[in-house]
């Protein structure tokens, strides 16, 4: 006679953790960014608070780059004020740091010294600290080439980390791994973010990776916010399937 299968009960959703530590509020104050007649932002008002982890999705030539890119310093608006903590900023800003899709890890430097680039006193110890933190204090004397894309993914967020940032933008950094070592990446990111508390903006395409990762998720769209959605399932919750996350993600892809 045939058992009928019966599903495992869900693990116990852990309460969230409080986010500490030094992040950044963002402000965009009527922020325009045109490139010749073609407007890529519109007049955006937007306040992301110190520590919060938003995504951004959109379809491309939405101006989710361009965004990054201002916020960033790498580009100036073209009317309109930034605001990081209060201060109107313009130009390459040191509290903010990337994280792409790309490692961008210089093959002549041993992954040691590719976390601690930035050099200054006690780079060392930093950079040893958070290879530890990132699961690859044994890598320290590896090439990069002898990594894998995962293993390479760390190293560049422990390089992002090494200076301590208010902002951290991630620009699509698991669109390149596989599906289970972009879980796996999902899980540290979210365990870094909660121990540093730096305010995250992640750039993606992928709408199931943005409700997994974010508190908010905004949908830019013809260069305006076209949806502001708050994704209010505890983390834990969400990696057990909550009902709610498969009805945010039509929410949000109806909105694309």
């Amino acid at each position: 006679m045939m058992v009928p299968l019966r599903a495992a009960p869900p693990p116990e959703v852990q309460p969230e953790a409080t986010v500490t530590g030094k992040g950044l509020e963002l402000a965009f104050d009527g922020v325009t960014k045109a490139f010749g007649d073609v407007s890529v932002l519109k007049g955006l008002d937007l306040v992301i608070p110190a520590g919060q982890f938003v995504a951004v999705v959109g379809r491309s030539g939405g101006g989710k780059t361009t965004l990054m890119r201002l916020i960033a310093g790498l580009d100036g608006p073209t009317s309109g004020t930034i605001r990081i903590d209060g201060t109107a900023r313009r130009g390459l800003q040191p509290d903010v740091r990337l994280l792409f899709q790309d490692a961008r890890l210089l093959p002549w430097q041993r992954v040691l010294s590719n976390v601690g680039i930035a050099r200054g006193p006690g780079w060392k110890e930093r950079a040893q600290a958070l290879l530890a933190e990132v699961g690859l204090a044994d890598r320290a004397g590896d090439w990069p080439y002898v990594l894998s894309g995962g293993q390479k993914q760390r190293v560049a967020l422990a390089r992002a980390l090494v200076t301590e940032p208010g902002i951290l933008l991630l620009d699509e950094p698991f669109g390149a791994l596989d599906a289970l070592t972009r879980a796996d990446m999902h899980r540290l990111l979210t365990r870094v973010w909660r121990q540093h508390g730096f305010t995250a903006i992640l750039i993606t395409h992928d709408v199931a990776e943005a409700v997994a990762l974010a508190d908010r998720v905004l949908v830019l769209r013809d260069g305006r916010v076209a949806e502001d959605i708050t994704v209010d399932i505890p983390r834990g919750a969400r990696a057990t399937g909550a009902p709610r996350l498969a009805e945010l993600e039509r929410r949000i892809l109806g909105a694309v």
